[in-house]
């Protein structure tokens, strides 16, 4: 994912105040980035004192959406958040740097999404609730939740245990180097297809739907500010995966290119007792691309 030279022009989707199921439809959109209209209505909550734009949908326990790099909700999770909102409380953000949220110039790392996202829960008052990640927001919930089952969890830093854990394609076994390229023209925006198995998703209007969103967030210093931080290897799951002993699953494309399906397999078999389901014909972002078989996979789980 972090090699994508178009880094995912994807949209936001956060989450905070229960909205109605109604206010989202239960079908899945057509479109692989859902109009704003068509998602419920983008809110914002006081983190840290900077503005996290999120989207809040559903009743019913609380399921908490974490995008991935140079991302937003909307394009990770447009797809699968009105279905999801049908039996579930659904929060999706757009993390800080990113999105619509606010991108302070500061020195990004994981434990930076980390520290966001569990005051982000504070803020809310959200205390029991299950947790997904795609990509980088795998590799942020990961460590999340290991830092929230870590005996010195406790005192002002303390953050919430999530009840179950999901990680979709997640990133974490390597960490980012280099400098990322975002795409400087339209042309360039195609290389968005990196993301899909099926590359005949990724249209002349798709591209520029793309490009236009990541024009609008404006959040390329963000990459390159995370990509180029040395501390990110100190932030890897490598020999940590055993600790998370929450209920686990493992959603992965068969066919992703970001990241391979060997550490999908590797997260399976060091997490104690996870679940893995293998999506075939699928890239790096089963939610955009195969959602019914992603939703059937987390709807399973969460029962």
């Amino acid at each position: 994912m972090f090699r994508v030279r178009f880094t995912l022009a994807a949209l936001l989707l956060a989450a905070s105040g229960a909205v109605a199921p109604l206010a989202v439809s239960a079908q899945i959109p057509s479109a692989l980035v859902p109009e704003m209209k068509d998602l419920p209505p983008l809110q914002t909550a006081e983190v840290f004192g900077r503005h996290i734009a999120y989207y809040e949908a559903g009743t019913g326990p609380t399921l908490v959406l974490v995008h991935g790099f140079a991302s937003q909700a909307r394009f990770d999770w447009g797809r699968v958040l009105g279905p999801l909102a049908q039996h579930h409380h659904v929060i999706a953000l757009d993390q800080i740097g990113f999105g619509h949220s606010d991108k302070p110039v500061i020195d990004y790392r994981v434990q930076t999404f980390v520290d966001f996202l569990g005051e982000f829960l504070r803020v809310k008052g959200i205390t029991r609730f299950d947790l997904a990640g795609e990509s980088l927001g795998g590799w942020i919930v990961t460590n999340y939740t290991l830092q929230a089952l870590s005996p010195e969890n406790h005192g002002p830093y303390a953050v919430p245990v999530p009840r179950r854990l999901i990680l979709e394609d997640a990133a974490g076994h390597k960490a980012i180097s280099g400098r990322v390229t975002v795409a400087g023209s339209l042309e360039e925006a195609h290389g968005v297809a990196i993301v899909f198995h099926d590359k005949s998703l990724v249209t002349d209007a798709f591209a520029r739907q793309t490009w236009e969103m990541k024009l609008e967030a404006n959040d390329g210093l963000t990459e390159q500010m995370l990509t180029s931080n040395p501390k990110l290897a100190q932030e890897t799951v490598q020999g940590k995966l055993q600790n998370l002993s929450i209920p686990t699953l493992v959603v992965w494309g068969e066919k992703d290119e970001i990241v391979p399906v060997a550490d999908g397999h590797d997260y399976a078999e060091k997490i104690p007792h996870a679940q893995l389901v293998l999506v075939p014909e699928c890239g790096h972002a089963p939610s955009i691309e195969k959602p019914q078989a992603f939703l059937d996979a987390v709807e399973s789980f969460l029962r």
